[in-house]
């Protein structure tokens, strides 16, 4: 039987000139992947070293301000950056070009050093729905081994009271971890009631002070004195968080006078803290004569009206700080009240609690310009600006960024990032079981 050779038909050009175009954009990818690699080294020495500091509250809120990225997208790419910091061979990976971003955005929300070659294998073999399948299956054994532990950690709780043989009480305990805290909590604020009618009541400087453990004891006691009489209650409620600052009217309007700024209990604090705390505040104004004795004490009002703060913060939503924007935040004096400024809508402007401390007190400076904007300046004088000039790009970006990573050895082509399974039906369950450290013995 003669069979007859088979026609082999070159392929059609428009095809070629599709594969040639889909090669492009894998290589262009990986290439992509591997300058991300290095993005992500620059943004955890960045975020280790605290260059945000700078009147930032975090690393994710200076790249949201800087690079323009939305605030979870920020958090995710410094949770990845710190995380490949103890992931060597993921972090490899990545800046070779041989896994994606996805995936180790994926595979770094539950490596650890031990499983970390393991979850690199899965990521290389995977594609990226595969990898986040088996992840959220991962993530599912971690949940219940942790369920697991707490469990065994609830059993295990006990208190044993017994009598020694002088009559003391001895208890020894075990707490589940919140409920320690808790209790730790407790016994500080305990302690500090203490502290505080100690030193209302002492009597001899010279007797030695109750040791930690002593402390830990009073205030045991206490807790359970209090709990029979439901409640400790150091003080009304309206005043029990108050903090009481007195300074100088003087020292209010210039940092640099001479004059006290202290604290209820005698302890000196900066001009610029007096400033700040009287910028939105209760006060009370009270005049001495010659030898510091009080003849007059005027009644005491809010800094701030309460529908003057209605439309303060209706008018900025938030902290005005570039980059920030919480929505927690105190009124601020632009030219602060005791120095003449007026408390008025145009003088005034939302910070929140860290930025308000940065103006006050670290140097940085706030101007209402003409138009009404606001203008931040640092403390060397330089405008910090809501929104950061664009860095420069070259002309063109695919070429420059190929030559730096061949710049750094990264040889990349279109296999680069390709991976080993297609199409393959994925047995999660399986893939649980067979690799991740708590899982229990397969049966059949």
């Amino acid at each position: 039987m003669e069979i007859e050779p088979q026609e082999i038909r070159p392929t059609p050009e428009h095809l070629v000139a599709l594969e040639r175009l889909g090669d492009e954009i894998a290589a262009l990818s990986a290439h992509l992947d591997a300058a991300t690699a290095r993005l992500l080294d620059l943004i955890r020495e960045f975020d280790v070293r605290e260059g945000w500091n700078n009147g930032f509250r975090s690393c994710a809120d200076w790249l949201s301000w800087r690079v323009g990225l939305v605030t979870g997208a920020a958090r995710e790419r410094v949770r990845v950056a710190r995380a490949l910091g103890s992931l060597p061979r993921i972090a490899r990976a990545l800046a070779r070009g041989e896994i994606s971003y996805s995936k180790v955005r994926a595979v770094t929300r539950v490596a650890t050093p031990e499983t970390e070659e393991c979850l690199l294998g899965i990521a290389r073999a995977g594609t990226a729905v595969h990898v986040e399948r088996i992840v959220r299956g991962w993530r599912y054994m971690d949940r219940k081994a942790e369920t697991e532990a707490s469990t065994r950690h609830h059993k295990s709780r006990a208190l044993h009271v017994c009598y020694d043989d002088d009559g003391m009480v001895v208890i020894r305990g075990r707490l589940a971890p919140e409920a320690g805290a808790v209790l730790l909590r407790a016994l500080d604020a305990a302690r500090e009631t203490l502290y505080q009618r100690g030193r209302a009541t002492a009597t001899d400087p010279a007797q030695d002070p109750p040791t930690m453990e002593q402390q830990r004891a009073d205030a045991l006691a206490l807790l359970a004195e209090t709990a029979l009489h439901q409640g400790i209650d150091p003080g009304t409620t309206g005043e029990r968080y108050q903090v009481v600052v007195h300074v100088d009217a003087v020292v209010l309007g210039d940092p640099d006078q001479d004059g006290q700024s202290v604290l209820e209990d005698g302890v000196r604090v900066p001009a610029g803290t007096s400033q700040r705390l009287a910028c939105d505040a209760s006060r009370v104004v009270m005049r001495h004569d010659e030898d510091g004795h009080v003849v007059e004490v005027g009644a005491r009002t809010r800094t701030i009206p309460p529908a003057l703060r209605r439309a303060l913060q209706h008018r900025d939503r938030g902290c005005r700080f570039p980059g920030c924007g919480s929505r927690l935040a105190e009124g601020h004096h632009v030219h602060h009240w005791a120095a003449g400024g007026r408390t008025t809508l145009s003088n005034l402007a939302l910070l929140c609690r860290r930025h308000h401390r940065s103006v006050h007190e670290d140097g940085y400076r706030i101007t209402r310009q003409p138009d009404g904007a606001l203008e931040f300046r640092r403390p060397d004088g330089r405008v910090l600006p809501d929104v950061p000039p664009h860095p420069g790009v070259p002309d063109d970006p695919m070429h420059a960024l190929c030559a730096t990573n061949a710049a750094h050895g990264i040889q990349i082509d279109a296999r680069t990032a390709a991976t080993e399974l297609r199409s393959e039906r994925l047995d999660v369950a399986w893939v649980i079981d067979v690799l991740h450290p708590l899982a229990g013995p397969r049966s059949g």
